[in-house]
C-alpha cells in the first residue's frame, strides 16, 4: 500500500509472530526544530539547523516564518538529513495582509502570533477543522494585554484570528493561564527578548501543563544568550536583548521514539535507538524511567545507542505528568498484567483531539477496560480483540493503535497517514520493525 493510500483507508496493523529485534533511526525532534526555527527568525544573523525534522508540523512552521519575511533555504545533505539555512526576518518591513496556515500544529498556532506582533502587517491565523477546537485564549489574551490589536473571527478564544503588528512590542508584565498548555508561556518567552523593555510572565493560579516543555524553551533561550531570571517558581523575567545566531544539530525526537520502544515492550523483543542524548530537555527522556518501572531492561551504550528489551509480562504503572507520552503509554498499559493510573494529564483534552476521551473510546472498542478520570486515565487488564482503531486526525492516536496491533491480531488503524504530522515515514519504519524478528531468526 502506498503512503497516500494509507491516508484514506484502514491500515492493517502488523502483527508479527516473533518478538521484534531491530534498530530504528528516529527523526529529529519537532519541539526543538520548531523552537530553533522561530529563534533563527529573530536572531542577529544567519543561522544553520542540521538534522532538522522533515514533517508536516515543521513544514507549516517554515511556511509561517517565510510568510513573515524569514529567509529559509532547505538542503538535503549527503547522509539524507535536512539542513536549513535561515536569514532573520526584517521587523521593519511592511508585510501587508498575510494568511498563515497553522494546520493542526500547536507550535505554529501558539508560537507564531507573538512573533507576528513584532512584525509589521495584518496576519490572519487559521488551520485544519480540528485547529478551530484547540484552545488559543491564553496567548490571544496575553497579546491583547500587551496592547496588540486583535480580531477573533469565530468562537472566542479559538482560531481564526488576526494579529496586527506594528513592528515593535513594548513588553511589560502579564499573567498567563498555562493550565491548558505550556505552549502559551513558551510562545511569549520565545519573543520576549525582542520586546523593547523585556517581559515578565507569571503563570495564573492552578496547574502548569507540561512544565518540562517550558524548561526546554528556557534552556534554548539561555543557550543563545538571552537573560532569563525566575522571580519566583511561577514567574519568568526576560531582559531585552539580542538572540545570537547559531549552528545546531537537532536531537532525535524522544517522544516519537516511544512507539518503537513500546514495540519491544509488547512483543518481548529488543529495539535500539541510536544517538540518544546523554543530557536533554526533551520530555521523551522519561521513557527510560517509565519503561524500566514497567519491566524493561534498558542499556545506554557508550556510542549513544539506547537499547531496550521488553519483559515477559508488562507491569502496570502509576505515573503522573506523562504529557505527550500518554497515548503511547496508554497503549502499553492496555497490554499490562496489572492496573495503571496516568494522572496530571487533564490538558490532553485540548490537544489535537480530546486524547483522554479518544483513548478510552478506542481501547474499550477493542475489549479493553479504560476509564476517564478528572485528570487522567485508569486502565485495567482485559483481553483485547481486533477491530478498527480511530485516530481523530491525531498522530499519537495512530501510533497507539499500531502498538496494540503488534500484540493483538486484526487491528485496523484508520488514517495512519496522520503520522506525517511529525513522522512521515512511520508506516514504513513500523512495518520494517515488525518484520525484524523474522529476519533475525
Amino acid at each position: 500500500m502506498s503512503t497516500q493510500e494509507t491516508l484514506d483507508t484502514a491500515w492493517d496493523a502488523p502483527h508479527p509472530e516473533l518478538p521484534v529485534d531491530g534498530t530504528v533511526i528516529v527523526p529529529a525532534s519537532k519541539s526543538l526544530t520548531n523552537r530553533y526555527l522561530l529563534l533563527a527568525a529573530l536572531a542577529e544573523g544567519p543561522s544553520r539547523i542540521s538534522n532538522a525534522l522533515a514533517s508536516r508540523d515543521s513544514d507549516l512552521m517554515i511556511g509561517a516564518l517565510r510568510a513573515l519575511g524569514t529567509g529559509i533555504e532547505t538542503r538535503q545533505v549527503a547522509d539524507g538529513t535536512l539542513e536549513l539555512l535561515i536569514t532573520p526576518m526584517d521587523l521593519g518591513a511592511d508585510m501587508g495582509r498575510v494568511d498563515i496556515d497553522c494546520g493542526l500544529a500547536g507550535t505554529v498556532m501558539r508560537f507564531v502570533p507573538p512573533l507576528a506582533a513584532l512584525a509589521r502587517g495584518s496576519f490572519t491565523f487559521d488551520g485544519d477543522p480540528h485547529a478551530r477546537l484547540r484552545p488559543m485564549a491564553p496567548v490571544l489574551n496575553a497579546l491583547s494585554d500587551l496592547g496588540v490589536p486583535l480580531a477573533e473571527h469565530g468562537e472566542p478564544g479559538l482560531l481564526p484570528a488576526t494579529v496586527t503588528g506594528t513592528g515593535s512590542l513594548a513588553g511589560g508584565r502579564i499573567t498567563v493561564d498555562a493550565s491548558g498548555s505550556s505552549q502559551f508561556i513558551s510562545a511569549l518567552l520565545l519573543v520576549a527578548a525582542r520586546t523593547e523593555h523585556g517581559l515578565e510572565i507569571t503563570a495564573a493560579a492552578g496547574r502548569i501543563a507540561s512544565p518540562d516543555h517550558i524548561e526546554m524553551t528556557v534552556a534554548t533561550l539561555r543557550e543563545l544568550g538571552v537573560v532569563i531570571t525566575r522571580p519566583d517558581e511561577r514567574s519568568w523575567k526576560v531582559e531585552p536583548g539580542n538572540i545570537s545566531a547559531f549552528e545546531r544539530t537537532m536531537e532525535p525526537d524522544l517522544s516519537n521514539a516511544g512507539p518503537f520502544l513500546a514495540a519491544a515492550m509488547v512483543t518481548g523483543g529488543t529495539v535500539r535507538v541510536p544517538h540518544w542524548p546523554t543530557s536533554t530537555t526533551q520530555v521523551g527522556d522519561q521513557w527510560r524511567t517509565i519503561l524500566t518501572r514497567m519491566g524493561a531492561s534498558i542499556t545506554h551504550h557508550a556510542d549513544g545507542t539506547l537499547e531496550l528489551t521488553g519483559p515477559a509480562e508488562i507491569s502496570g504503572i502509576d505515573y503522573a505528568d506523562a504529557s505527550e507520552l500518554a497515548p503511547t503509554l496508554a497503549a502499553i498499559c492496555a497490554l499490562a498484567t496489572g492496573p495503571s493510573r496516568l494522572t496530571g494529564i487533564a490538558h490532553l483534552r485540548g490537544h489535537e483531539t480530546d486524547r483522554l476521551a479518544a483513548l478510552v473510546t478506542e481501547i474499550n472498542n477493542l475489549g479493553g477496560s479504560a476509564t476517564e478520570l478528572a485528570d487522567g486515565l485508569l486502565i485495567e487488564p482485559a483481553p483485547l480483540h481486533g477491530g478498527e482503531f480511530a485516530t481523530y486526525a491525531d498522530h499519537r492516536m495512530a501510533t497507539a493503535g499500531a502498538i496494540i496491533g503488534l500484540a493483538v491480531p486484526g487491528v485496523k488503524v484508520l488514517d495512519i497517514g496522520t503520522t506525517a504530522k511529525t513522522m512521515p515515514d512511520f508506516p514504513e519504519l513500523w512495518t520494517t520493525l515488525a518484520a525484524s524478528g523474522k529476519a533475525a531468526h
